[in-house]
């Protein structure tokens, strides 16, 4: 019993210190996702001659995002979906990228992704600089793109 409680106390003490480490694996794994969702529709584009386009659901990046041919009555592509606890944000406020048949996006996209409740300072914070050629760019959530 005593054994039981001393590991309970242990357990309370350590939980807290979990918190930015699962904050950061959060973000790590939305910031891929949404990497490789648009590498994905660049390789789409390219295929299909262009009109694909990566949108956010209900206008907002942080509900995910869906990559579609222009097309209203064809299926989309890929969904991508968010981790409870963390919001993405556009620098633009762009809700939608497009990609032509070379493979290049318009706008260029720059996305914070942050815990929730939580600004580009946090420690877990990054940023995903999309350039115009598909470049992408993972840097720091406090630092700007170039």
């Amino acid at each position: 019993m005593v054994t039981v409680s001393v590991l309970a106390v242990l357990a309370a003490v350590a939980a807290p210190s979990f918190t930015p480490l699962m904050e950061r694996w959060r973000v790590r794994s939305a910031a891929e996702d949404l990497q490789a969702s648009i590498y994905f529709a660049r390789s789409e584009a390219i295929k299909r001659g262009g009109g694909i386009t990566i949108a956010a659901i209900d206008d907002d990046w942080s509900n995910g995002w869906k990559v579609a041919t222009p097309d209203p009555d064809a299926e989309q592509l890929q969904t991508g979906n968010v981790p409870a606890g963390l919001s993405i944000s556009e620098g633009s406020a762009t809700t939608s990228l497009s990609l032509d048949r070379w493979g290049s996006i318009s706008p260029a996209a720059n996305f914070l992704l942050a815990p929730a409740g939580k600004d580009k300072e946090d420690a877990s914070a990054v940023r995903l600089c999309v350039n115009s050629s598909g470049r992408i760019l993972r840097v720091s959530g406090s630092s700007d793109c170039p």
